[in-house]
């Protein structure tokens, strides 16, 4: 649980870190531009934000109680987005966790609260560390490198996903017995259900701040803002084409299974169709009358095996001459 305040006054050429306690004079000094992180909660997050920002309790609710999806809301004095980055853990398709991040744009401040540290956060936080160019543009200049960087994570993972499904592809064909191939396809498809979700609601999210809709983004910002939308219109494309991919792959595993079915039953089919006159051969001969011809011949035996084996062998020819088998 941590809360870092970094302050950029205008004119001045670097950002300082300031201690929370500097806020109540940071937000009544016009010239000073600020942007307060907080990591994780503590009691001190939450009168921070009611008596110093005056943050309204319906916003304190979807920032501590996990927002289930994107969203913006505008408050008049300052807007509240709803977005989600990716863990850092999520390194495979089958595996992904997503982190949500709020963030709260004011006129001379930006603020924003994830659960545990984004990769976003920490690198626009290098970024200021080495220049103040970022601050001096304004807070919705600060938003929108977050938000680039946190769309900028997406892309490695989708790359991930190709990878992925080209892998479980070349199980289908090659070892299409792998009883996990299956499942694995499946929780890939859920992975990527999460992200196209996820990705479409942040899609909309940005398209409204590029739009012009809020005063409180400016003008000069809008075109960075529509580059951040497109790269999310990428993840939802991706994720869409990927879904149909998977998709087919399992249309495929499942032609695959039928045709080793088929081929199964078609060996047995055959070998049944060669053992049935064989099995009439020998229930011929094994009836039990006391007048039977060739019940009592010398070469019987042998002779009712020599028959069974020439009507096999004559079967299996014209099997291979239909090639039937």
């Amino acid at each position: 649980m941590t809360t870092k305040v970094y302050a950029y006054t205008k004119g001045s050429t670097t950002v300082d870190e300031r201690s929370p306690a500097e806020l109540p004079k940071l937000i009544e000094d016009p010239n000073v531009i600020f942007w307060v992180d907080l990591c994780g909660r503590d009691p001190a997050h939450d009168t921070l934000l009611t008596e110093v920002f005056k943050i309204h309790p319906l916003v304190l609710e979807d920032m501590f109680l996990d927002a289930p999806q994107p969203k913006i809301e505008d408050f008049g004095d300052y807007l509240y987005l709803v977005v989600h980055g990716l863990d850092r853990n999520a390194e495979q398709p089958d595996n992904i966790e997503t982190i949500e991040l709020d963030l709260v744009i004011g006129p001379r401040f930006i603020l924003t609260h994830h659960p545990t540290t984004l990769r976003s956060t920490d690198t626009v936080e290098a970024e200021i560390k080495r220049s103040a160019k970022l601050f001096a543009k304004g807070p919705s200049f600060v938003a929108h490198a977050i938000l680039d960087h946190l769309s900028d994570h997406y892309k490695p993972l989708m790359e991930r996903f190709d990878d992925e499904i080209e892998l479980l592809e070349g199980r289908v064909l090659k070892d299409a017995d792998a009883s996990s191939v299956v499942a694995e396809i499946f929780e890939v498809k859920r992975s990527l259900a999460k992200i196209r979700r996820v990705a479409s609601h942040q899609r909309d999210v940005v398209q409204r701040l590029a739009r012009g809709e809020f005063d409180l983004i400016e003008e000069s910002a809008l075109p960075f803002y529509r580059d951040v939308a497109d790269h999310f219109v990428r993840v939802t494309d991706l994720a869409d084409t990927y879904r149909d991919l998977l998709g087919s792959i399992l249309d495929m595993y499942m032609s695959v299974q039928g045709q080793k079915l088929n081929e199964i039953m078609k060996v047995l089919t055959l070998m049944s169709t060669i053992m049935l006159p064989m099995t009439f051969i020998a229930g011929i001969y094994g009836m039990n009358f006391d007048v039977m011809p060739e019940l009592h011949h010398k070469y019987g035996y042998p002779g009712a095996i020599a028959l069974m084996a020439v009507v096999a062998i004559g079967l299996r020819v014209w099997f291979k001459k239909r090639r039937w088998i």
